[in-house]
C-alpha cells in the first residue's frame, strides 16, 4: 500500500502541474464518467479517474522492498488522438516494474481524446516515481502543487499544428510483438519448430486442421499463445545487444497500421566425416540470410528471405546433389534449396530466395502469392506433396469455415534435365491441387487430395480449366487429353484417441484398375502407396517428450507418366517423398524440450529398389522420372525389383534456443548412415558413414540428409 501511495501523489502532482501547459484551444481526454463536468473541471476528473484505476490495478513488485532499491521508474505514456493509453516506453531497473506498468495501461479503456483546436491529437505525458517511500516528502492534498515529493512530472509542449508531431508519434510507437502472432504470416516450417505446438492442436474436442502447411499464426495462435509462451522463455537483458540476441528481432517497426521486423540470419555447420575406410574429411555450409516480414494493415502481410550460401558435405550427400545437375553446366542441386554453381575447390555455391505476400480478407479466406513449398500431411513424411524439392512460384487459396478447411494450390514447375531441355531453357509445367480437410467427429479427420500436373504444349501455357476450385481433375484431364495430364489422388486420415495418443495416414493413387488390383497378379497399373503413423504426447508421463512411429511404403512406378515430363517432380526432385517410389521404410522419432534446450533422435531402416543400368532401356519403378513404357513386364511387378538395397540411418540432434522469437539456435548433430547394394554401381554401391556436424542456425526450414 506504501508503494500504491507513491504513484497516487506522483499522479496527483502530475494532475496540477500538467495543467499549466494547457491553453484556451486544449482539452484534456475525457473518461466516460466525465462527460458531464464543465470543461475547466475536466483535467481534475480525468486525473481522479485516472489515479482511481492506478490505485485499483497497479501492483508494485516486491523485489524493490527485498533488494531495498532506492532509484527511480520513468513512464512515458500517450492517449492517443482515438483515445487510447498506450505506454510507449518505461525506464525501470526491474522488469517487473516495467511488466507491470504494461500491465495497467493494457486494462485501461478507450476514452474521448484530447483535442487542439477542436481536432482530435494525441497528449504525451513523463511520469517518474522515486522508490522507495523515504525519498518522498508527502504534504497536505490541500496544498499538494507546494509538497516537495521529490517527483517532477511534465508534458511536452503541444505544436499549435497537431501534425508537427507526427515524427515523434512514429519514433516513439513500442512495437507490439503480438501483431505477428495475430497475423496471416505463415510460420516457418520446420518439424523441430511445429512439434513444439503439435500436441495442442491436436487435443480432443479442437476443431483445427493439421495436414496442409505451412501453418498461419493466426490459425495456431487460439491453441498455442505464442506471445505467453515466449515471454516464458524470456531472459533478462538490460543491453540493446542482450535483447536483441536473446528475446527480440533484430529491427521492429512499429506505426498505427503497419509493423516490420527485420532480421539477419545464419545456417552455419561445420563438420567432419568418416567414410569406410576410416579416412576423414572436413564438411561445412556457410548460409548468410536476411529475412524482412511484417504487415500493412490488418490484412494484408508479406515475408522474403534472401540466402547466399556455400557448403561442402558428406561424400553421400554430395554425390546425390550431383545426380541432380541440371541442364546447361551448373554441377548439382542441393536437395531442398536449389542449383549450386561450382565454387572455390569444388564445392557448392547455391543462392536461394524465397518470399510470398499473404491476404486475408476475412476469417474465412486467405490468399497468398509466393515462392516457396507446400506439405500435406501429419507425418514426417508426406506421399501427396512434401516440402523435398526446390522452391517454386505459387498461388495459393485457404478457405475455412465450420468442420472444412479448403486449402487450393496453383503451381508453375520446371523439369531441368538434358533430353527435355529446349534451346538452353528449362521446361515449364504446371501443377493444380486441391486438399480437402474435414474433421467428422471430435476425434476423427478425413482429408481429400487431387492434383494435375500438365506441360506448356503447343503453347497451352496455364490451363484455365484447371483454374476451378471445386471440380474433379480426372474428369478435366480427360476432357483435354489424357496424354496432356498426369493426376493423382489421395486419401488423408486421422483419429485422436485422446489427448496423448493419436493415428495418421494416407493413400496415395497414382492409376487405378480394380480388375488389375484385385487379380493379384501384382500388375504395374496398381500405383499406390500408403503411409500408416502414431504420436504419443507426454510419453510414459515425461512432460513434453513426444513420441513418433511411421510406415510408408509406395509401389514402383507411383508418380510417373509415360510422358517423361508429366512426372510428379520439379528440379530433378520428388514432390512427394525423398525415395521417389519402389521402397518401404520405418521412421522413429522422440523429441524433448525443456526451456530452451532440446533434443531429437530419429531412426529409418528401409529398403528400396533403385534403377540398373539405362532407366530408358529397362525402367524397374525405383525413380520417377522414367517412362513406364520401359517396364519390366505388365504383371510381376514385385516391392524392391532393380537393384536392392538395405539402408539404417540414424541421427540425434542436441541444442539450445538462443532466441524464441527468430528460432536462432545452436546445435550438435551426429548422423550416421549405412547402406548396402546388392549390385555395386554408380547409383547405389555399399558405403557406411559416421557425419558428425556442430552448427548454428536460424530455423527457417528443413534439411534432410535422409536420402
Amino acid at each position: 500500500m506504501r508503494y500504491k501511495l507513491v504513484i497516487l501523489l506522483a499522479l496527483i502532482s502530475f494532475s496540477v502541474k500538467t495543467q499549466v501547459v494547457l491553453n484556451d484551444f486544449e482539452k484534456y481526454p475525457v473518461f466516460p464518467s466525465c462527460q458531464e463536468v464543465t470543461v475547466s473541471d475536466i483535467p481534475n476528473c480525468f486525473n481522479t479517474t485516472l489515479i482511481n484505476f492506478v490505485i485499483t490495478n497497479f501492483e508494485v513488485p516486491a523485489i524493490t522492498e527485498r533488494e531495498k532499491y532506492e532509484g527511480k521508474m520513468v513512464l512515458l505514456f500517450e492517449v492517443t488522438a482515438e483515445g487510447k493509453f498506450k505506454l510507449l516506453y518505461t525506464d525501470a531497473i526491474y522488469e517487473e516494474l516495467k511488466a507491470e506498468a504494461q500491465n495497467v495501461f493494457n486494462k485501461l479503456p478507450q476514452i474521448e481524446p484530447g483535442t487542439y483546436n477542436a481536432s482530435p491529437t494525441y497528449m504525451q505525458f513523463s511520469l517518474p516515481v522515486l522508490l522507495p517511500l523515504s525519498r518522498n516528502k508527502i504534504g497536505d492534498l490541500d496544498t499538494i502543487s507546494n509538497n516537495e515529493t521529490g517527483v517532477e512530472v511534465s508534458q511536452p509542449d503541444t505544436p499549435k499544428n497537431p501534425m508537427q508531431q507526427e515524427y515523434d508519434r512514429i519514433q516513439n510507437e513500442k512495437f507490439e510483438i503480438k501483431n505477428k502472432y495475430e497475423s496471416g504470416l505463415n510460420i516457418p516450417f520446420s518439424h523441430q519448430v511445429y512439434s513444439r505446438f503439435d500436441q495442442e492442436l491436436n487435443l480432443v474436442g479442437t476443431n483445427s486442421h493439421t495436414a496442409s502447411k505451412p501453418f498461419l499464426y493466426n490459425t495456431v495462435n487460439p491453441y498455442y499463445n505464442f506471445e505467453e509462451k515466449n515471454n516464458a522463455l524470456k531472459k533478462e537483458k538490460k543491453t540493446w545487444f542482450g535483447k536483441k540476441w536473446s528475446n527480440e528481432h533484430m529491427v521492429q517497426i512499429q506505426g498505427e497500421d503497419y509493423w516490420i521486423t527485420l532480421d539477419p540470419a545464419a545456417d552455419l555447420q561445420l563438420g567432419v566425416e568418416t567414410d569406410d575406410a576410416k579416412t576423414s574429411s572436413f564438411t561445412y555450409n556457410n548460409t548468410r540470410a536476411v529475412y524482412i516480414q511484417g504487415g500493412l494493415g490488418k490484412k494484408l502481410n508479406f515475408f522474403a528471405a534472401v540466402y547466399e550460401s556455400q557448403g561442402r558435405f558428406a561424400e553421400y550427400f554430395n554425390q546425390f546433389a550431383r545426380s541432380l545437375r541440371p541442364d546447361g553446366g551448373n554441377p548439382a542441386i542441393i536437395p531442398s534449396r536449389g542449383i549450386a554453381k561450382l565454387g572455390n575447390n569444388g564445392d557448392f555455391d547455391y543462392p536461394v530466395a524465397e518470399g510470398y505476400v499473404s491476404y486475408t480478407p476475412n476469417k474465412y479466406f486467405n490468399i497468398q502469392l509466393g515462392h516457396g513449398k507446400q506439405f500435406i500431411g501429419d507425418g514426417y513424411r508426406s506421399l501427396l506433396l512434401s516440402d523435398n524439392a526446390s522452391y517454386f512460384p505459387y498461388f495459393k487459396l485457404n478457405t475455412n469455415f465450420w468442420k472444412l478447411k479448403y486449402t487450393n494450390t496453383w503451381t508453375s514447375l520446371r523439369d531441368v534435365r538434358p533430353e527435355v531441355t529446349a534451346d538452353g531453357a528449362f521446361r515449364t509445367k504446371f501443377m493444380s491441387n486441391h486438399y480437402l480437410s474435414w474433421n467428422v467427429s471430435k476425434k476423427l479427420n478425413l482429408g481429400f487430395f487431387e492434383s494435375v500436373i500438365w506441360e506448356d504444349e503447343n503453347g497451352r501455357g496455364f490451363d484455365f480449366n484447371f483454374l476451378n476450385p471445386v471440380i474433379f481433375y480426372r474428369a478435366i484431364e480427360f476432357s483435354t487429353g489424357s496424354r496432356g495430364g498426369n493426376a493423382l489422388i489421395g486419401l488423408t486420415g486421422k483419429y485422436k484417441f485422446n489427448d496423448r495418443f493419436n493415428v495418421y495416414g494416407q493413400l496415395v493413387i497414382d492409376e487405378f484398375s480394380g480388375r488389375d488390383v484385385f487379380s493379384g497378379n501384382q500388375s504395374y497399373k496398381n500405383k499406390q502407396g500408403f503411409q500408416l503413423g502414431a504420436k504419443y504426447y507426454d510419453a510414459f508421463g515425461v512432460s513434453n517428450l513426444t513420441l513418433q512411429g511411421e510406415l510408408n511404403q509406395v509401389r514402383p512406378y507411383v508418380y510417373s507418366n509415360n510422358e517423361i515430363q508429366l512426372n510428379y517432380g520439379h528440379a530433378n526432385q520428388s514432390l512427394a517423398h525423398q525415395w521417389g517410389a519402389n521402397f518401404r521404410e520405418f521412421i522413429a522419432i522422440a523429441r524433448y524440450e525443456h526451456d530452451r534446450w532440446y533434443g531429437s533422435a530419429k531412426v529409418i531402416i528401409g529398403t528400396r529398389g533403385f534403377e540398373i543400368g539405362d532407366i530408358n532401356e529397362v525402367y524397374y519403378g525405383g525413380s520417377i522420372f522414367g517412362n513406364d513404357e520401359n517396364r519390366l513386364s505388365d504383371t510381376g511387378i514385385a516391392l524392391f525389383q532393380g537393384n536392392r538395397v538395405d539402408s539404417f540411418y540414424a541421427d540425434v540432434e542436441l541444442g539450445y534456443l538462443i532466441n524464441p522469437e527468430t528460432n536462432l539456435k545452436v546445435y550438435v548433430n551426429p548422423i550416421y548412415r549405412d547402406f548396402n547394394a546388392e549390385i555395386q554401381d554408380t547409383q547405389a554401391s555399399d558405403t557406411n558413414t559416421l557425419w558428425f556436424n556442430i552448427g548454428f542456425r536460424t530455423d527457417l526450414f528443413n534439411w534432410y540428409y535422409d536420402y
